[in-house]
């Protein structure tokens, strides 16, 4: 048999890359290795010019305007040639940091000319090392990833949930609790609960600090004074980092101490744990009959009941959510440790954070893809309501506290009457009927539960729909 892993072009290992690669393909741009590269790129290129612009070495000459667009133009038109390029350098230097360095000291040449580029080059990578400049570059990633690709996706994902649920806000709903009937409610209060709280952490999310270092092997500035004395190595620093658009860490070993990674993927592992309560739900109600699936046209539910139309959408982002999920977890716990000022766990870790987003973001595509193929069953919603008058003895005992506390007499023991009412057994409307006028209430208490049915019985479910946020993405 041959081997599939002879084939060309390479055949996809894993299915992010394969099956999946349409829903998540715009995280390669972001969290890819090539945009791991792209983004080395660009922090050295941003580091010589800040050198330069900002007089950091004395006596070096800025870049002038037009040499700062054309190294900025090397990221721009960063493409495959380039990553083959890197590639190719990185098999002579085994150290990828170090062949971006020299990548770059070849394109300075044709932008600054070749006796210039003599001096300039040696700015490039100065007095950095490779945790310098790749805590920068992850830390552009995840924030390109988070803030263009994750939050508009999970943003319309909240807001179309929110609009079910102001659709559905007046449709009464049987609620469950512990598996058994319960105090009823509307099912658009129950979207707007499950919407509300993914909201919270979209917001979270929206805050998120991106932060950044660039001082050197343990943090100390040690070679930035050593070779340079007279500069404010700290006010260099701290302007670099700000100009990125990053928060600057002013206090880190060798490497960035990634607290603000395990605090983003905790709050995004947050969001998928409720987005999987959510589907877990939907799929319950399915199963219950309150939601149709609108099959779309050629789709196949079963391939031997052709009856069936699988909830698979929600199943799908079950499990790519607990995927996401064991990855965001061991990135959180993980990152945040380090051997004295440095070890490389965090290296080999940091290239699974695509890969947890991937999950992430798939199964974010299929929740949206499975709440749109969905109609709401008002009339299965009813049957089960008028199945269950029991639910109606919690209201009545709760009238007759309220009024024995008011010294009417004849209420008396209200919820052991209701219970003996109500516990292990059906009753229907008249069974209810008849034990409401036994019970001596006052006319217009009496006259107000013979008219409660279980559809009336949902308290202010539908106003409280209202109190819904709408989540904005950042641009």
């Amino acid at each position: 048999m041959r081997s599939l892993a002879e084939a060309q072009p390479p055949i996809a290992l894993g299915a992010l890359d394969g099956r999946y690669r349409a829903a998540v393909a715009a995280l390669v741009d972001h969290l890819s290795e090539a945009a791991l590269n792209r983004q080395r790129v660009n922090v050295e290129v941003e580091w010589l010019i800040h050198l330069t612009s900002q007089g950091a070495v004395p006596g070096v000459r800025p870049l002038t305007e037009a040499e700062q667009h054309q190294l900025r133009a090397v990221v721009e038109d960063f493409d495959l040639d380039d990553v083959a390029e890197l590639a190719e350098i990185e098999r002579e230097t085994v150290h990828d940091v170090k062949a971006v360095e020299y990548y770059l000291k070849r394109r300075l040449t044709a932008v600054v000319g070749a006796d210039d580029a003599k001096g300039l080059a040696e700015l490039i990578h100065f007095a950095c090392t490779s945790e310098d400049i790749n805590n920068l570059s992850y830390a552009l990633m995840v924030q390109g990833a988070t803030q263009q690709v994750w939050l508009p996706r999970a943003t319309a994902l909240v807001e179309a949930i929110a609009t079910m649920a102001r659709d559905l806000k007046d449709v009464p709903l049987l609620a469950h609790t512990h598996g058994q009937p319960a105090t009823p409610t509307t099912m658009g209060k129950e979207l707007a609960v499950l919407a509300h709280r993914l909201g919270r952490q979209v917001r979270r999310i929206e805050r998120a600090e991106y932060l950044g270092k660039i001082n050197g092997a343990t943090g100390t500035y040690g070679a930035h004074t050593a070779a340079v004395p007279s500069t404010d190595w700290v006010a260099i620093s701290r302007s670099f980092v700000e100009s990125l658009g990053l928060t600057w860490n002013p206090l880190t070993t060798q490497i960035e101490s990634h607290d603000w990674q395990a605090e983003l993927y905790a709050d995004i592992a947050r969001f998928n744990r409720i987005l999987h309560n959510l589907c877990t739900d939907v799929w319950t109600y399915i199963s219950m009959g309150y939601f149709a699936q609108v099959r779309g046209q050629g789709t196949v539910g079963s391939s031997t009941m052709p009856h069936k139309v699988n909830p698979i959408r929600f199943e799908n982002a079950e499990a790519n959510l607990e995927v996401s999920n064991a990855l965001l977890d061991v990135l959180a716990s993980t990152l945040v440790q380090s051997r004295l000022q440095r070890d490389l766990t965090d290296s080999s870790m940091q290239r699974n954070i695509g890969t947890a987003f991937g999950h992430s973001l798939l199964a974010i595509d299929n929740a949206g893809r499975g709440l749109a193929g969905l109609d709401a069953v008002p009339e299965a919603m009813a049957a089960d309501l008028d199945a269950n008058w029991e639910v109606l003895g919690e209201p009545i005992q709760s009238a007759m506290r309220a009024l024995g506390a008011q010294g009417v007499p004849g209420m008396e023991q209200p919820y052991e009457r209701l219970k003996e009412l109500t516990r292990g057994r059906r009753i229907n409307q008249a069974d209810l009927q008849e034990f409401v006028r036994g019970l001596g209430l006052p006319e217009e208490v009496q006259a107000r539960f013979l008219e409660l049915t279980p559809a009336s019985y949902v308290g202010l479910a539908p106003q409280l729909v209202a109190y819904l946020e709408q989540p904005t993405a950042q641009p």
